[in-house]
């Protein structure tokens, strides 16, 4: 592959697997009567029981008012409580129920079915590269935008 190929194509093709990888997630999920964005909460919550809704809504980097209403679904299916914080009575702290954690569990083999069926044909060997590759992808994309911010700074204090 060319770099002008590579040019031409890297973002499309990691925009439209993002956009595959959602839906596939979505459709695999439902066997479950959850969404994919549901499992996404239910499993933070999960792994940081007793987090502020704001701290989630940052994690899951979504509007504060959307996060709200995926959590009112989860409260309603009765899989998440909140419970006010004790020093402020405008935080609500979010924790997983019996019902919840259940449901997670009976999800527990879907994350490694997704990976599975996604890497078919692909080595542990290469997946491993792919990953570690896509890590460094990461990095570089999160300096690039620090490094913007940092310049777009110094020319607003340059120019007013």
């Amino acid at each position: 592959m060319t770099r002008g190929s590579v040019d031409q194509n890297f973002l499309f093709t990691l925009g439209e697997l993002y956009r595959l990888l959602r839906v596939y997630a979505d459709k695999e999920a439902s066997r479950f009567g959850i969404t994919r964005a549901q499992w996404a909460v239910l499993s933070k919550v999960e792994r940081s029981e007793g987090m502020k809704q704001s701290e989630l809504a940052e994690l899951l980097e979504m509007q504060p008012i959307t996060l709200t209403r995926l959590i009112d679904k989860l409260c309603d299916n009765d899989w998440i409580e909140r419970r006010s914080d004790a020093s402020d009575r405008r935080v609500n702290r979010l924790y997983l129920k019996k019902s919840g954690r259940a449901l997670l569990g009976k999800m527990s083999g879907l994350k490694s079915e997704l990976t599975a069926n996604a890497l078919d044909g692909i080595s542990p060997a290469d997946a491993h590269r792919l990953l570690t590759q896509l890590e460094s992808i990461k990095e570089n994309v999160r300096n690039a935008i620090q490094t913007s911010g940092a310049e777009q700074a110094r020319k607003e204090q340059r120019y007013g």
